[in-house]
């Protein structure tokens, strides 16, 4: 029998699942609301600022500059309670999730569980090119691509010195370029002058691309600019060029062996998975096909947003997956739950295009809005003031602007710490 939360019973109980920009923006728009009771189930006791994640990666940020725990979020907030746990599965038509083997019962479910990297029917591949998805991820490529370096200044043969050297990122998509972009940076800038027996300035940087172009999504002479930008920093960029093996040696590119230790991996995402009951349309990257108002079909109190959401923008476009398309979905699902609440019609969603942007170094970025484009140090300077200003807490912002102020000035990065996965001390 599903257990039924102790709330005031003339409040509807809402229960979201995950607390990314989807999750998050939901309860904060349902926070100080009398009709309502507010459980946010997250695995993860914080919620991460992704758009910056690959800054950690490469020493630029530390973990706690783009993290804020979300309980924190809703100290003062007495409607909205924070449970830490895993979400199993869902029962639509009983209306109540499986949570660490807890049956709750729901009034509303908001799904916002986000997204996992794909390795297109390849899982073998993800220990030896891990994603960037999470912060464990992120100081685990930071802890290789570091070791990358201290390993060849101490390697004697000079062949296996260059394939330390060879940092292989695959996927050039926003993720994939910043990526690429950063560790030439570091290699060039900030290591350069740190090492005896070898010049970081020579380390091989490859970006690859299966597509066509780098930044498919952005207009075509941005994504012109941006590869000559990176090739300008020293990054070698392939496309039309499929992976075709990756092991602990290194990886096939169309057919070419090249040796790494050090892939990374930005290629593709799929859906986090979740199980419903029954089951529930979705699209081929495992997406929830969901309505008009983002709830899934037969299932008016249950809505999925985010990236486990496919929402037709119009024919052959779905909403894209971006932070501010998340935070406008979960504001507007939040507002339905309340529109439900009081017996009014609900509305449709409307997406509103606030555009995109990437960098690829220091004083080198694109960004598009509608007609509008830009590239090189404005388009640089509207990519740090966007970042700062979406980051969550005063803190975190006042943090990132030093840190970025300092990197700027004096080509330093104060995160370039190794950690072990082993937590036990050695003798």
């Amino acid at each position: 029998m599903p257990l039924q939360h102790p709330k005031n019973s003339e409040k509807k109980l809402v229960v979201i699942i995950g607390g990314g920009f989807a999750g998050l923006n939901a309860a904060k728009s349902l926070a100080n609301k009398d009709q309502v009771h507010v459980v946010l189930i997250d695995q993860r006791n914080h919620h991460l600022f992704q758009p910056l994640l690959y800054q950690v990666a490469t020493a630029g940020l530390n973990p706690s500059d783009i993290a804020v725990p979300i309980r924190a979020q809703f100290s003062k907030v007495e409607n909205v309670e924070i449970h830490m746990g895993r979400v199993e599965s869902v029962n639509l038509e009983k209306k109540f999730v499986i949570t660490d083997g807890v049956e709750l019962s729901y009034d509303y479910l908001i799904v916002a569980a986000g997204a996992q990297h794909s390795y297109f029917g390849n899982p073998e591949w993800e220990e030896h090119a891990p994603g960037l998805k999470t912060v464990e991820q992120a100081t685990e490529i930071r802890r290789r691509i570091l070791s990358a370096f201290e390993a060849a200044e101490n390697e004697m043969d000079p062949e296996k010195q260059k394939a330390l050297l060879n940092f292989v990122v695959v996927g050039a998509g926003p993720t994939g370029v910043e990526l690429a972009g950063a560790i030439a940076d570091i290699a060039r800038t900030v290591l350069v002058k740190d090492f005896n027996h070898i010049n970081p300035a020579n380390a091989r940087v490859l970006l690859v691309e299966a597509g066509p172009k780098i930044l498919a999504s952005f207009h075509e002479k941005l994504s012109e600019h941006a590869l000559q930008d990176l090739k300008d920093i020293g990054v070698e960029v392939r496309v039309s060029s499929r992976v075709e093996k990756i092991d602990e040696n290194g990886v096939i590119i169309a057919g070419e062996f090249i040796p790494s230790r050090s892939v990374f991996w930005a290629a593709g995402v799929q859906a986090s998975r979740m199980k419903f009951t029954p089951d529930v349309a979705k699209d081929r990257a495992g997406r929830v096909i969901v309505r008009d108002d983002f709830s899934i079909e037969n299932f008016k109190d249950t809505f999925v947003i985010g990236d486990m959401a496919h929402f037709e923008i119009e024919e052959n476009r779905s909403l894209p997956g971006l932070a501010p398309a998340a935070m406008q979905a979960g504001k507007f699902v939040s507002n339905v739950v309340l529109q439900s609440i009081k017996g009014k019609a609900r509305s449709s969603f409307k997406y509103l295009d606030k555009g995109q942007m990437a960098t690829i170094g220091k004083r080198k970025a694109i960004a598009q809005y509608n007609s509008l484009r830009m590239t090189g140090v404005i388009a640089w300077l509207a990519w740090l003031f966007v970042h700062v200003l979406y980051l969550i807490g005063f803190k975190n912002r006042i943090s990132v602007m030093a840190e970025w102020t300092w990197s700027y000035i004096f080509s330093k990065r104060g995160a370039r710490l190794i950690t072990s996965r082993d937590w036990k001390l050695k003798n």
